[in-house]
């Protein structure tokens, strides 16, 4: 039986299976007459050999095989930042080169509405920034991955400079629309993750013409859900470098958020729950940072600061959890195209050393290794240049929403986070450990579950 399974890998790697085959060859590994000769089998290849051999979107899970085979700590960190590297490279080298319009070829949603498809650059723009900014604020070094750090920093800023510029074909619009409250606050957010690397650098032009486009949206009040954090979120940065704050737009979405709490880690994006990310993509991020500069200027509490802390953490644990065996994660609720920016709240976590002690940082990174795997190796992900396309797994414009366009999926950097982490760092330095959904349904033993009531 072993031999026929090897003879069945084999074809199976050079791709003369159809897909009807394919799904046939896999399945079989799975029939209960073959469970202690896939055992061999799968005893006899790694993890990363089958996953180059397989499409991400058909990897099983590899019975009780600890997720380390022949997989070093060194390595999945070159495939973080180098994955990282091909998402952003598009949106900082052009903007550098002063060609980010110019080359940023915008796809929309089949049902897209009304606002301008322009707010799609000024979306790319704050969402990339926020997800590279901890990689960024990592200091130079010698190695491959520094010298693309480096690159992409200078990229960076050379790129704020020119997108904030009147006279660049770059500039981005603050003036119309309401989605830059949206990303205005995202790069907010990346200035305060990285205020050494990407804000204290610019020169003094370039920071007045940025407080000033915050400023602008002053104008525009966010609508009454988790949008009330980015006005908070960009009001925090303008009081963290010097700027009197819209007090009132600083504080209520905070406020509001609190008062909407559900329980066991979860705000609901209104009066109601939303079962979505957005408690990923936006509220726990921000409301956690957005109160940090609070308590820094006295403004907040540090029992408020903890207690939100506390309800990220806990959020974190669930994440966590609904990594499956596979490495893959449910597609619930709206704004799956931002793919893996769904986790940012466990990828901030993980950043900020605040992971319980039943979640060790390495089973973090593995699980999240093999996710960036089985999603973004699929063909179609990415258009011939580079950008990212539509879709959840692979290309597919039917599953954007109605706000989403080529900036929106940028969104992706978040789950990048760790990357802020140097590689001495446990979290890169340890060797790769099951996940807590592998170590269920692998037989082994798992932390138990139980919800909270802060």
């Amino acid at each position: 039986m072993l031999t026929v399974l090897l003879n069945g890998y084999q074809t199976f790697a050079q791709g003369k299976l159809n897909q009807v085959q394919r799904f046939s060859f896999i399945f079989g590994l799975y029939s209960r007459s073959q469970i202690m000769e896939r055992r061999k089998f799968l005893g006899a290849i790694s993890l990363a050999g089958l996953a180059g051999a397989m499409t991400p979107t058909s990897l099983m899970a590899t019975e009780n095989q600890p997720i380390e085979l022949k997989v070093k700590a060194r390595d999945e960190r070159e495939f973080w930042w180098k994955l990282l590297y091909k998402i952003a490279d598009p949106v900082t080298s052009n903007l550098a080169n002063g060609t980010f319009k110019k080359n940023m070829l915008v796809e929309k949603s089949p049902s897209f509405d009304s606002r301008s498809i322009h707010v799609t650059y000024l979306e790319a723009v704050g969402r990339t920034y926020a997800g590279i900014a901890p990689w960024l604020a990592l200091p130079d070094d010698e190695t491959k991955e520094g010298a693309s750090r480096k690159k992409m920093r200078n990229d960076a800023l050379q790129g704020l400079t020119k997108c904030f510029d009147p006279a660049s074909p770059d500039q981005l619009n603050f003036k119309t629309d309401y989605q830059p409250i949206v990303d205005a606050a995202y790069l907010a957010h990346a200035f305060l993750r990285a205020p050494k690397a990407l804000w204290e650098p610019l020169d003094t032009l370039t920071k007045d013409r940025i407080i000033t486009a915050f400023k602008s949206l002053r104008n525009r009040k966010p609508f009454s859900s988790n949008w009330l954090l980015f006005g908070s979120m960009a009001e925090a940065f303008m009081l963290s470098v010097g700027q009197e704050p819209d007090l009132e737009r600083l504080n209520k979405g905070i406020k509001k958020l609190n008062d909407w709490y559900k329980g066991d880690g979860y705000y609901g994006d209104g009066p109601n729950l939303a079962f979505d990310y957005y408690n990923s993509f936006v509220i726990h991020p921000m409301m956690v940072d957005t109160l940090k500069v609070l308590v820094d200027h006295s403004m907040a509490t540090q029992k408020e600061y903890d207690l939100a802390l506390s309800r990220m953490e806990r959020y974190a644990v669930g994440q966590e959890r609904m990594i499956s065996p596979e490495g893959t994660f449910p597609p619930i609720g709206r704004s799956i195209t931002y793919r893996t920016g769904a986790l940012q709240a466990l990828s901030q976590i993980a950043l900020m050393e605040k992971l319980p002690k039943t979640i060790k940082p390495a089973q973090v990174r593995a699980a999240l290794t093999l996710v960036k795997k089985n999603m973004y190796e699929v063909p179609g992900t990415f258009d011939k240049n580079g950008w990212l396309q539509l879709g959840f797994v692979g290309h597919d414009p039917d599953i954007a929403d109605y706000y989403t366009s080529t900036g929106s999926l940028y969104m992706a950097t978040l789950s990048f986070l760790p990357l802020g982490l140097p590689a001495t760092n446990e979290f890169w330095s340890a060797p790769a450990e099951d996940w807590t959904a592998r170590k269920a349904w692998g037989g082994k033993k798992f932390a138990k579950d139980y919800h909270v009531d802060y």
